[in-house]
């Protein structure tokens, strides 16, 4: 790690957050000044309000600060994933920009990190949100995103969590899933801890969520559970399906062979044998669908990825020079 690299990046995407950014700085800085030293990554997710204003007279004032600023609006996990790629810090914090999450909290969550843990994920244990359009939806999606991948978690909603630099390295991010990020990484060998964090109603703004969200998680988790159990071997997939549809079209053309010897049946008006040709094509279909999701797998694993966004400016100190202090 560079001399003047910190110990601590926090993460903060935000859109349309005007009236909570300053506060949201001073609360962050106040606690982990005495404790670790730090930068603050905001993100301006394509804000069109004041945000980028306040932001930019935040980073003109303390060199610590650091703006990305992206030309629309593309999705809270598309800002995440960006503020992790800029972040210096050996330990990464991403936390929400509308005040609900508490910065008090992270000094607790880098000593957790500090016990051996690779990701510590908050859960707001007393959530202060809508019963029906927020907390509802939020108890099913943990539950089914538990048991489909396997790593339970009370929360996976929630912003606020501390990571090691090296495992979200190796995480790459797209659609929704930045919830998923504790999963992909136990996945890949890492060592995931939850703690009760404080999370506190909303003074100012408006949620960008609702109920809206939910068939996006929902498909974002087949997507999550298929990367996890095919993305190197989809021919297991689809050549399944079609061993059983080729399973399915021989017990039916033996059944239409089985009428005609013993029964006489006309097999030219018989449904199952049009049925038998229905699958034996869809045989075909499945095991062709599984050999180009094979070589698909192979160009995606060798390529080089692209990012989900496009970054119109960054706003920073410029680097010291060496020697310089």
């Amino acid at each position: 790690m560079a001399k003047d690299s910190p110990e601590v990046s926090v993460v903060v995407p935000l859109l349309n957050e005007q009236d909570n950014i300053s506060p949201l700085y001073e609360q962050i800085s106040q606690t982990l000044a005495a404790e670790h030293s730090y930068e603050i990554v905001f993100i301006d997710d394509g804000s069109t309000d004041n945000s980028f204003d306040v932001l930019a007279g935040l980073q003109q004032a303390d060199a610590r600060v650091r703006v990305i600023r992206f030309r629309k609006n593309f999705g809270q996990t598309a800002a995440l994933s960006a503020g992790f790629a800029h972040a210096r810090g050996e330990i990464i914090v991403a936390i929400d920009g509308d005040l609900q999450n508490d910065p008090a909290d992270i000094p607790k969550m880098v000593a957790k990190l500090e016990e051996g843990f690779d990701v510590v994920s908050g859960w707001r244990k007393k959530r202060h949100d809508n019963a029906v359009t927020r907390l509802l939806p939020s108890k099913v999606a943990n539950w089914l995103i538990s048991r489909i991948t396997g790593v339970k978690l009370h929360d996976y909603g929630c912003t606020l969590k501390a990571y090691r630099k090296e495992v979200l390295a190796e995480t790459k991010l797209y659609g929704e899933m930045h919830r998923f990020i504790p999963a992909l990484a136990s996945w890949s060998g890492a060592k995931i801890d939850e703690m009760v964090v404080n999370h506190r109603p909303r003074t100012a703004g408006v949620a960008k969520y609702g109920l809206g969200r939910t068939w996006k998680v929902l498909l974002d988790l087949m997507t999550v559970n298929f990367l996890g159990s095919f993305s190197t071997k989809p021919i297991y997939v689809f050549g399944g399906l079609g061993l059983l549809s080729a399973a399915g079209a021989v017990i039916l053309a033996l059944t239409v062979i089985y009428q005609k010897v013993n029964y006489d049946t006309d097999m030219s008006g018989n449904p199952l044998l049009i049925l038998t040709a229905v699958l034996m094509i869809a045989t075909i279909q499945f095991i062709l669908m599984g050999l180009l999701a094979e070589l698909l797998v192979r160009t995606y694993h060798e390529s080089q990825s692209r990012p989900t966004y496009v970054v119109k400016e960054i706003l920073e100190a410029p680097a010291r020079k060496k020697g310089q202090k």
